[in-house]
């Protein structure tokens, strides 16, 4: 179209790119909040350090979820199939996740009401499957996308699902999630320890440390895998960039670690996993010598790592298919239209500034240490 001054192959490069940010930026957002509350029952040990650990999230956790509506309103509007196939093939999947999101909100409104310690632990634990089992299962459907998807696509590109929730879990797929739950521990320990003092900041600090190194461990015990036992795909087709979407017009074979051709290709891409390494070790030495906002740089680079790197890896990729590799979608088949994509562009350019700016807005409000002292004089704290 004469009028769109961008290329749909360019759109398409752009959407890719916009989607691994708003992952990423719902990971260091929404992913403290996570973090903070898998630590709940440990970080904190008497009820007052629990309500200071809530008090630090409760303010922000509905603000930081518009990061997971924004990545899957860009996922419905930017790539309609990659939506269709994701969410009917990980509808089980998702379903525990929504079922784990309710109890955040649920667990802090309740949790309160009554005085009754055995209450209140329920509501703890209840918060803390809030916070773990989002992260761990966001790390399996990562784990998943790297294995190939059972999916395909009918003469009239209709989807269908082969597989079921308990062929997920694999053990590459749980690896992954374990390496996203380890991230987010690591981040929300991070967090508290910035945003509190006492024994509350020691615990998160000294659990911090152990899931730092256990991101570094299993990152590389994954890289690893992929490298030499994880069967990756490539187009072996020339594949059309700017013409319409149809997952079926090309061909793609497998081949044990094809998904590090990327690296060998554009060596520069190598910065990614080097961020997820060096950011766990900046957060190790951060937490050990009780710099915490050094801590949080070093959690919020391993994570930026981490995510890249399964970006990169999988480029052009989207959603490979194990079923019907020919049927994987990739950013050049998988996308809206030309004009979509544009129109999308600019209510993006309009929206994302205002989302940021009321997100530091928030944040610079809320800034500063929480301890029982200040909830106790707070008529609105949890």
């Amino acid at each position: 179209m004469e009028f769109i001054p961008l290329s749909y192959e360019t759109l398409r490069v752009i959407w890719w790119l916009l989607l691994g940010i708003l992952l990423i930026g719902f990971a260091l957002m929404d992913g403290f909040d996570l973090g903070i509350g898998a630590l709940l029952p440990f970080a904190a040990r008497t009820d007052e350090e629990r309500r200071v650990l809530i008090n630090v999230v409760g303010p922000v956790w509905e603000g930081n979820q518009v990061w997971l509506i924004l990545g899957g309103g860009a996922i419905f509007a930017a790539w309609p199939p990659l939506y269709a196939v994701s969410f009917s093939g990980f509808y089980l999947a998702m379903l525990v996740v929504l079922v784990a999101l309710i109890l955040r909100p649920v667990g802090f409104k309740f949790r309160g009401k009554v005085e009754d310690q055995r209450w209140r632990d329920a509501w703890d634990w209840a918060l803390f499957v809030g916070g773990a089992v989002p992260a761990l299962i966001f790390g399996v459907a990562v784990g998943n996308v790297l294995l190939g998807v059972p999916f395909g696509f009918d003469d009239t590109l209709r989807a269908h699902y082969d597989g079921n929730f308990f062929g997920l879990l694999t053990p590459f797929a749980l690896l992954c999630g374990l390496v996203s739950l380890s991230m987010i521990v690591a981040h929300g320990a991070a967090v508290i320890a910035v945003r509190t003092k006492g024994p509350t900041a020691e615990r998160a600090r000294s659990y911090g440390r152990a899931a730092t190194l256990v991101t570094a461990v299993l990152f590389g015990i994954g890289g690893l895998w992929v490298a030499l036992g994880l069967d990756g795909y490539t187009v072996t087709s020339v594949q059309d960039t700017v013409g319409p979407s149809n997952p079926l017009a090309k061909s793609v074979s497998t081949a044990t670690g094809a998904w590090l051709a990327g690296y060998k290709a554009r060596p520069w891409t190598m910065i990614a996993p080097a961020l997820g390494f060096a950011g766990c070790i900046l957060a190790w030495f951060g937490l050990t010598a009780k710099a915490p906002k050094t801590a949080l740089v070093g959690t919020s680079t391993t994570i930026i790592g981490i995510i890249t790197t399964a970006g990169l890896s999988l480029f052009p990729f989207l959603l490979p298919s194990s079923l019907d590799p020919r049927a994987s979608l990739t950013v050049w088949d998988a996308s809206s239209s030309h004009l979509t994509l544009w129109t999308m562009l600019l209510a993006t350019c309009i929206f994302l500034p205002i989302i940021l700016a009321y997100t530091a807005w928030v944040y610079r409000v809320m800034r500063g240490t929480v301890t029982a002292d200040t909830i106790g004089r707070n008529p609105n704290a949890y």
